[in-house]
């Protein structure tokens, strides 16, 4: 691995590891880790409240955690990428070590 010395690059690296140090958005991420998702169905699945939900996703779009697609009426959220989800597995195996 290289060294980080660029400044820039060690914000945005710990930008990253924000999204994964709340409960909620660990557990969003999970659920999304599995399909695609609606808020109604996140909101159920966690047992939290459809605004907090929709709280917690706005800020995993804003750092580039998940994505999403409207069908119809509804927006479903995906996992932005493969990466995220090897960070997930990742930390399950680190702290199940």
């Amino acid at each position: 691995m290289e060294r980080i010395t660029d400044r820039d690059i060690a914000e945005k690296i710990a930008e990253l590891f924000k999204g994964f140090c709340d409960p909620t958005r660990v557990r969003i991420l999970s659920l999304l880790a599995e399909r695609e998702m609606c808020v109604t169905d996140i909101a159920e699945a966690t047992q939290v409240t459809q605004s907090a939900i929709s709280h917690q996703l706005r800020l995993l779009k804003q750092m580039q955690l998940i994505k999403f697609r409207r069908e119809g009426k509804n927006i479903l959220y995906s996992l932005a990428d493969d990466h995220v989800y090897t960070i997930l597995q990742m930390g399950m195996e680190h702290i199940l070590e």
